[in-house]
């Protein structure tokens, strides 16, 4: 995820100050990393270098003087060329899921493999349910059922993977130990 992208995003909205983005930036993308306050102000800081924001005012609200950042023009023709931007699929498989998978196989074969993926079967079994309760909820915004959606569909699609490598690791055992 472009952090930059998103904060511009978020100022297209309108002028914000560093906490403003913060919040809002955790708030609009529920189930994401929370970005941190230094992220956002070491982020605002090249983006106002490259001349993509630019100050907008300062306030004080009955705390300590903060700056406000709006979008520029330069700023708002970046973020839509990425937002027009296509994301390719991944050309590598880069999950640390599929990497201890394939080093448990090598190291020790079916056995460890196939005990780590019933364990992580459960834990993703775990989390989907977790998940589940957020898309029922009645006080979840659009953006927490969405962002479970994509949650729920990439754990689909890991749970998938793990009962066919089960099935795999399954044929493994059954070959070395006939």
């Amino acid at each position: 995820m472009s952090t930059a992208h998103v904060l511009l995003g978020l100022l297209a909205g309108g002028p914000l100050h560093g906490y403003e983005l913060k919040r809002s930036h955790d708030q609009r993308l529920p189930l994401a990393k929370p970005v941190a306050f230094g992220q956002v102000y070491a982020t605002l800081g090249r983006l106002q270098r490259d001349g993509l924001v630019t100050t907008a005012g300062q306030g004080q609200d009955g705390g300590p003087e903060r700056t406000s950042f709006a979008i520029t023009d330069a700023g708002r023709a970046r973020l839509d060329g990425w937002l027009a931007e296509i994301e390719p699929p991944a050309p590598h498989v880069t999950s640390t899921l599929f990497a201890k998978v394939a080093v448990a196989v090598l190291v020790d074969g079916a056995e460890r493999a196939r005990d780590y993926l019933i364990a992580q079967r459960t834990a993703h079994m775990d989390r989907l349910r977790e998940l589940t309760s957020v898309k029922t909820d009645p006080a979840s915004t659009l953006g927490d059922v969405i962002a479970a959606d994509f949650a729920i569909l990439h754990l689909d699609a890991d749970l998938r993977w793990v009962t066919n490598t089960l099935e795999r690791v399954a044929d493994l055992h059954r070959e070395v130990h006939p």
